[in-house]
């Protein structure tokens, strides 16, 4: 075997700062005293320690050492000190122990009896540190002579003396059973009378792999007491139940009544495992919802929020499948009760799978538990997660209510009280909510409309304002609501003329501070419109005077007139929807003076230089527009007004309903499974054994995925895997040295696959692959040198972990000696390895507030100019989709069609959580002709540099349509 292909038990951290040690240095070291001193001085011990520390990290790095393998012999292995014990347990693991033509070195007869006698040591550390030795040997000349010394260990009264006997008499079972054939005779004795649960867990996890008889007959004679064992061996006893009824179906009813027992058990992992178990040995009712229960009290008990994503991640598993799903509609109310857990991430996915699983049986229930939680919300302190978790509360209860529409009414009125809050991305949702619920519901609409006019005045955000008044406007139709959103308009601008109104405050404030002062100050005021001699009395007080200001007052005087265009609007529809209420002419044109004199106002107080921002020109233009409409009533402007709007808002809502159906309805295609009607039906109890072989190992698929193969695909045929990857060439056919490497990416790591060849007549000794990094990749050991026959190959792996998802470089070379040469190192340079960014990016979704609000705060932007060979906007939106992972957030009624241009969102997360967003802008140039390929820009956005680079990078690199 060559050094890259032995198996690596220990990893030892090395500085390689240091100058390494000559032989004959080590020697003096290794051998500065006599064994036959009986004395040994402390100094002595620490320098041999030192030394053979040395010894260690040479071996390691492809040093061979073998004129200093005599002197530990002789001078270092008597010693008794532990330390210089515990080093020469991992010196004689790594050290060559055969000659070239491999038989055993006659020296490791003298270390093979030095071991004997610490098989026989009083100590119990030093016993059970050699039996540990002992499982990593794999020369069966060496261990023969040790075995009665190993069995006599399993009566030894130490605990840790005995369960490394056990694994070692299993190691050397598996490895070499001529050596002890009675082994599962002797562990199962053993296991009978031993009394230690580590001893007994090892025992019956040797008897499980190496005579699975004898473990089950010993499960058999103690099935009941299973309940009463140490939770290490009730692990073991879950996956041996689990084996056995995977290979022999016909097993379970013996073993089932056990694993129910199991969930009872005082050990969270136990308990998790045996749910696990029990679902995929029965899909019974009453398994299915013993395991989501057990699973629902781990999540609570746990105080660890990875374990309660995981847990709930096998939770949301179940729900997948069509008839587990019924049980677990049951379970609902006890799932909600992971929500008093305070992790966001936690919360976010125990609300989606119970809207998920909610019926008409128990909706009333979940929106009650919803209602006191947002309630609960109000009344916490401010944390940072608090507001997040009200909007998902409120966005839950928005569902909830379009689903169940008898649900609406218990609904808002506990939700408008949070259009006056603080936070405007929860008021937002409530808000977007109660514009869906009042034109989908009419009987709900006067409860609506009363509950707004309620809390209008409170509402502190102007955005909110803004869609409060539209609907306001829109939903008003009975003469007595029209005259209170009359009144709290009035209330909320406050006194007017406003200019007239302000200026007098004023003058009000300077009075009884000065009131020599106060003539100029007026009439300056007057005159010029401006505060130019205010004087430092009157500019004091102005937080008081905003304190007391009224809410659209206050907007305005901001400068915020998009407000003041959307109350003009508001004014306007209220106004022509009175005057088809009243027939009273008097009334009708009372009213309309007063909605006209309201604009006239904001339009005088936008022009003066009150405000803090002159109102914009578009602003002026509406509020002169919605003067003129209400100068002239026609019956057109009517109609416009009071029907156009809301035909809007409804095609917008169908629209957006149509798409959640048909979301859902591909979602429920994709988890029913369709059975043709020739289609075999398969019966368990006649199943074979061979046949059920072919179902998936859950143990066996758990450890594939720790290994990092992720894709159950790849883990089953992994040659398969490997032919489908490319092969990058890192030298040059004619270099001394051939490589080549397959790239594997995992989640969070790279292994790189490295075949080297020798191309030349010379041996190549420490042949050595030497790699680095740039970008956010981190090598995580040195790959070991080797010695490389004429014309022989070899492969080297390397591990590299993956910190961020950037573009990153692996580069490096190949370093070695030629045998007999007088001559320096000999290096090749490799070729760089790119890792492509798309290996770690997948598709998401998120809300076009959500987006908008992310487009706005990060900070790296990356504009992509479109140069394509594509002439169709839609191919080449498909084909960006297809190059970058992203998932399209624009809808596809709104690309479809025909126009000549095209825009679109995209969205997609990195595994380590980064957002990436971006905007597709392109046009077809039609005064090109027909062929003319696609122009426009792409703008990507993410948080950090490395990650807006990389994916305009890829964009770049990938445009262009390759013609096969």
């Amino acid at each position: 075997m060559t050094a890259a292909e032995n198996v690596c038990y220990t990893l030892i951290n090395v500085p390689m700062d240091s100058e390494p040690p000559s032989e004959i240095s080590l020697k003096n070291d290794l051998g500065n005293l006599p064994h036959s001193f009986p004395p040994l001085e402390k100094g002595d011990v620490k320098l041999k320690t030192e030394a053979l520390k040395k010894v260690i990290i040479m071996i390691l790095n492809g040093e061979k050492l073998p004129g200093l393998l005599m002197t530990i012999i002789r001078f270092v292995l008597p010693l008794q000190d532990h330390t210089i014990k515990k080093l020469l347990l991992v010196f004689w693991e790594i050290v060559p122990k055969t000659t070239p033509d491999g038989r055993l070195l006659q020296e490791m007869i003298l270390v093979c009896d030095a071991y004997r006698k610490d098989l026989q040591h009083p100590n119990e550390f030093i016993r059970g540190s050699t039996l540990r030795f002992l499982c990593k040997l794999k020369e069966a000349e060496l261990l023969e002579p040790l075995m009665p010394a190993i069995r006599a260990c399993l009566e030894h009264r130490h605990s840790y003396v005995r369960r490394n006997a056990v694994l070692a008499i299993y190691t050397i079972y598996r490895n070499f059973e001529h050596l002890i054939p009675d082994a599962p005779e002797l562990i199962h004795d053993f296991l009978v009378n031993e009394k230690d649960a580590s001893c007994k867990r090892n025992a019956f996890m040797m008897l499980i792999h190496a005579d699975q008889d004898r473990a089950l007959d010993y499960l058999s004679t103690c099935i009941d007491q299973v309940q009463t064992f140490g939770d290490i061996l009730q692990l073991v006893i879950v996956e041996l139940i689990y084996k056995v009824c995977h290979a022999n179906p016909s097993e379970r009813a013996r073993f089932i009544r056990c694993i129910y027992n199991l969930l009872q058990s005082s050990s969270p992992a136990v308990k998790y495992e045996a749910a696990g178990t029990l679902v995929t040995l029965s899909s019974a009712p009453t398994a299915i919802k013993a395991a989501a229960q057990c699973y629902i009290d781990l999540i609570i008990k746990e105080s660890d929020n990875n374990v309660k994503l995981i847990v709930l991640d096998r939770l949301i598993e179940l729900k997948e499948h069509p008839s587990h799903e019924r049980v677990l509609q049951d379970l609902v109310m006890d799932i909600l009760r992971v929500l008093s857990t305070p992790d966001l991430e936690v919360r976010k996915k125990t609300l989606q799978l119970a809207l998920d699983l909610v019926s008409s049986r128990n909706v009333e229930e979940l929106v009650i538990v919803l209602k006191k939680e947002v309630i609960k919300t109000n009344n916490v302190t401010e944390h940072e997660d608090t507001d997040k978790y009200r909007q998902l509360l409120v966005r839950t209860l928005h569902s909830c209510s379009v689903r169940f529409p008898d649900m609406a009414a218990n609904v808002i009125p506990v939700l408008m009280e949070f259009l006056s809050d603080n936070n405007e991305a929860a008021a937002a949702d409530v808000l977007e909510f109660v514009r869906e619920a009042i034109q989908r519901f009419d009987n709900l609409r006067p409860l609506i409309i009363e509950k707004m006019l309620e809390v209008f005045h409170a509402i502190k955000s102007v955005k909110i304002y803004r869609g409060a008044l539209w609907i306001l406007g829109e939903y008003c139709s009975t003469k007595e609501d029209i005259q209170s959103v009359m009144t709290e308009v009035r209330r909320s601008l406050g006194e007017i003329p406003i200019v007239e109104s302000e200026i007098k405050k004023e003058a009000g404030e300077l009075k009884p501070e000065e009131e020599v002062s106060v003539g100029p100050a007026q009439k300056l005021v007057t005159e010029m419109g401006t505060y130019a001699t205010q004087s430092a009395l009157s500019s004091s007080r102005p937080a008081k005077k905003e304190e007391d200001r009224p809410p659209l007052r206050g907007f305005l005087l901001d400068g915020d007139f998009f407000v003041a265009a959307s109350l003009a609007t508001t004014l306007t529809k209220i106004a022509l929807r009175y005057v088809s209420l009243v027939q009273e002419k008097k009334k009708q044109n009372s009213f309309n003076a007063e909605a006209m004199l309201l604009m006239a106002t904001i339009l005088h107080l936008g022009k003066s230089s009150l405000p803090k921002k002159p109102i914009t020109d578009d602003d002026v233009d509406r509020i002169s527009l919605c003067l003129k409409v209400l100068s002239e009533c026609s019956p057109l402007m009517n109609d416009i007004f009071n029907k156009e709007c809301r035909q809007s808002l409804s095609h917008m809502l169908s629209a957006k309903l149509e798409e959640e159906k048909l979301s859902q309805k591909k979602e429920s295609e994709k988890r029913n499974v369709t059975i043709q009607p020739d289609d075999p039906i398969s019966f368990m109890q006649l199943t074979a054994k061979n046949e059920m072989s072919s179902k998936e190992d859950q143990f066996q698929l758990s450890l594939l995925a720790a290994m990092g193969n992720t894709q159950r695909k790849e883990a089953a045929d992994p040659l398969a895997s490997k032919l489908n990857k490319v092969v990058t060439q890192l030298t040059g056919f004619s270099d001394p040295v051939y490589a080549e490497a397959y790239v594997h990416v995992n989640q969070y790591d790279i292994v790189l696959d490295v075949l080297v060849v020798n191309q030349t007549s010379d041996t190549l000794q420490n042949c050595t692959l030497e790699l680095a990094t740039l970008g956010d990749l981190k090598l995580v050991e040195k790959p070991s040198p080797l010695t490389l026959a004429p014309h022989d190959f070899a492969n080297i792996k390397a591990n590299v972990k993956v910190a961020s998802t950037e573009n990153g470089i692996i580069f490096g070379n190949v370093v070695y000696d030629v045998s007999g040469a007088a001559s320096d190192r000999n290096c090749v340079v490799l070729s760089d390895i790119h890792i492509d960014i798309m290996d770690y990016i997948q598709p998401a979704s998120c809300t076009d507030a959500e987006f908008r609000q992310m487009w706005a705060e990060f900070e790296w932007e990356n504009k992509v100019t479109v140069n394509t060979n594509i002439i169709d906007l839609n191919e080449y939106l498909q084909h960006i989709l297809k190059s970058t992972n992203m998932k399209c957030l624009t809808p596809e009624k709104a690309l479809s069609g025909y126009c000549g241009f095209m825009a679109a969102n995209l969205y997609a997360r990195s595994i380590f959580g980064e957002d990436a967003l971006a905007n597709v802008s392109i046009e077809k140039p039609i005064h090109l002709g027909p062929e003319a390929p696609v122009t426009g820009h792409i703008r990507i956005r993410a948080k950090s540099q490395g990650m807006a680079l990389s994916l305009g990078d890829k964009i770049n690199l990938s445009q262009k349509k390759t013609s096969l």
